[in-house]
């Protein structure tokens, strides 16, 4: 069997299959349905300093092979995070755990990372500049390099752990923007976040979703966030970890092949929660397939 492991950030994974952040609650639910330890690692819900409610309902509307949320952000805070949700999850994942945040001010990023880093079971810290559905921060510090720079230079200031910047692909330039995050310390950048998408109500002619606009997630995405990945690992020096309509096994391989050292799966575990065991089960039988003999050598086999 092909060998499966990479190395992100200085930190081993079995395999580079994670479950993106949003999509796989704090590990938990899924552990009721399947050793989740076969994953490489996950990314969980993600984590402001404040409670999030989120936004109005409805939150999601189907589209064709995707889906669009505007969820808000829900979540208990970073204190209660760190009280209730992660000895919950210490109870079936054994491996580190990637933190992923949110925030709304520069110091809101710094505050929750600070906290976050603390915590043995992390491993990374995802920080999020680019969430597409809710108002004032979240991706409008990720279109902007000087402000995406701000926040990484602020994390990595009272952090010790890799910390990896997740971009949005709302913008023009996604290279000058992750090169901007290197450029301020970052190990890491993660993307491509979702799309900003909208559907209509032919019958009430208004948004189906109440915040009107969501993020835009699923296999339709795949082709931007490959060129998207593509890009970025061209510019940069540091690991990339790429997303954005991933399904399949040979998925994975492609969006490796673009430069990317881990691959996370989103909006497939909300249509197949055994959606992340599944291609990890795949990736040897395609390996073999494509004549790969470890999965860490394809990383950026695309010139």
């Amino acid at each position: 069997m092909g060998k499966l492991s990479v190395n992100l950030c200085g930190i081993e994974l079995d395999n580079p299959i994670i479950p993106a952040s949003g999509t796989f609650g704090f590990g938990y639910e899924f552990a009721e349905l399947y050793d989740i330890n076969c994953l490489g690692t996950f990314s969980f819900k993600g984590t402001t300093k404040d409670p999030r409610f989120g936004n109005p309902t409805p939150r999601i509307a189907e589209c064709s092979a995707g889906m669009i949320n505007a969820v808000g952000l829900q979540n208990p805070g970073v204190e209660k995070v760190i009280s209730e949700e992660l000895p919950k999850l210490k109870a079936c994942f054994n491996k580190k755990v990637m933190a992923n945040v949110s925030g709304f001010a520069v110091e809101d990023y710094a505050y929750t990372c600070a906290l976050l880093d603390k915590e043995d079971q992390v491993g990374w810290l995802e920080v999020n500049v680019s969430c597409p559905n809710v108002h004032g921060g979240g991706m409008s510090f990720g279109t902007n390099p000087d402000a995406a720079a701000e926040v990484t230079a602020a994390v990595k200031k009272v952090t010790t752990k890799p910390v990896i910047i997740k971009l949005s692909p709302n913008v023009t330039d996604i290279v000058s923007i992750a090169k901007a995050c290197e450029a301020a310390g970052a190990d890491g950048i993660s993307l491509i976040n979702t799309l900003l998408g909208m559907r209509i109500d032919l019958r009430t002619k208004k948004p189906i979703i109440a915040n009107k606009m969501g993020g835009f997630s699923g296999a339709a995405i795949f082709p931007v966030a490959v060129r998207m990945v593509y890009q970025v690992a061209n510019a940069v020096n540091i690991p990339i970890v790429g997303m954005g309509g991933v399904t399949t096994a040979e998925d994975v391989i492609e969006m490796m092949l673009a430069g990317a050292t881990a691959v996370e799966v989103g909006a497939a575990n909300l249509v197949n929660p055994f959606a992340c065991r599944d291609i990890i089960n795949d990736l040897p039988k395609a390996m073999e397939k494509y004549k790969i003999n470890s999965i860490n050598e394809i990383i950026g086999g695309c010139k």
